[in-house]
């Protein structure tokens, strides 16, 4: 953006307060991912069961779970799984989503035919329901939780990029560019591209929110991060075992957390949207 675009929509965005709040708490998680290794009072796997279920208190403010962890140090630690499983996918969904709409809007033909019906085919399958079924078949590990979500995550991104090379292609700076005998390459990616982005960014942001919560429902059926690993997701697990017992902590503060995270991605997200609309200028 030129420093006039990014004044112009500053000033659009801020007006958005929940747009606004989102943004602050990503910026505070974000520090937080950093500092946990610090914030962190107790090793997040270390056990001691003479104090297994102990309720919220001075030394453990978030209680601790059956086998007697620190539940607050297990909640920080599952912050990093999560954002990091988020931007991971996400980047991988982007990566292989841009370049194969920027394929497609920009050549058309045979090539757009043969990309959107592998889009086509890939929209006919419920995202999640197909990463479950292939991390079922995989043992479970983060990384090809990461690699999985991203992998399945990419038609949604497709399809914007293609719309929008097809719309920018026809414009006259991309006819000056062709005629000044550039390549392909050059004219896609650093003609067209920087022009076709802010759908991506919007879609990066909401992307983020779903593959957190994609990762937690994994982590949450045991497909995804495995004990003794913190993850929101398996702290639920082990939560769901205990409410009729009322112990409630090891289901609510983790819940909260996945909660205040997904929904300041969303609110931010959405925030964007409005702001990088052209329509409302």
């Amino acid at each position: 953006m030129k420093k006039n675009s990014i004044l112009i929509f500053w000033k659009r965005f801020k007006r958005n307060r929940l747009a606004v709040a989102g943004a602050a708490i990503i910026i505070g998680l974000f520090l937080l991912y950093f500092l946990v290794p610090f914030l962190s009072p107790y090793n997040p796997v270390a056990q001691e069961l003479s104090i297994k279920l102990s309720p919220p208190s001075k030394t453990h403010i978030f209680g601790t779970d059956e086998l007697g962890r620190d539940v607050f140090s297990r909640v920080l630690w599952g912050l990093r799984i999560s954002i990091k499983v988020g931007f991971v996918a996400v980047g991988i969904s982007i990566f292989l989503g841009t370049i194969l709409g920027a394929l497609a809007g920009y050549y058309g033909g045979w090539m757009d035919g043969l990309i959107m019906r592998f889009v086509d085919v890939m929209l006919c399958f419920p995202s999640f329901f197909l990463i479950l079924m292939v991390t079922a078949m995989l043992e479970p590990n983060i990384n090809y939780v990461m690699i999985v979500i991203g992998l399945v995550s990419w038609p949604g991104i497709t399809r914007m990029v293609r719309a929008e090379f097809l719309k920018l292609k026809k414009q006259e700076f991309v006819e000056a560019a062709i005629a000044s005998g550039l390549s392909d390459i050059s004219i896609m990616f650093r003609h067209i591209l920087p022009n076709a982005l802010h759908p991506v960014f919007v879609y990066a942001t909401l992307g983020v929110a779903g593959a957190i919560l994609t990762e937690a429902g994994l982590s949450f059926l045991g497909l995804g991060v495995q004990p003794p690993v913190a993850s929101w997701g398996n702290i639920l697990t082990s939560g769901k075992d205990y409410l009729l017992q009322n112990i409630w902590w090891l289901s609510v503060f983790p819940g909260i957390m996945l909660f205040i995270t997904v929904l300041a991605f969303n609110l931010f997200g959405e925030g964007l949207r409005d702001a990088l609309d052209p329509r409302l200028k």
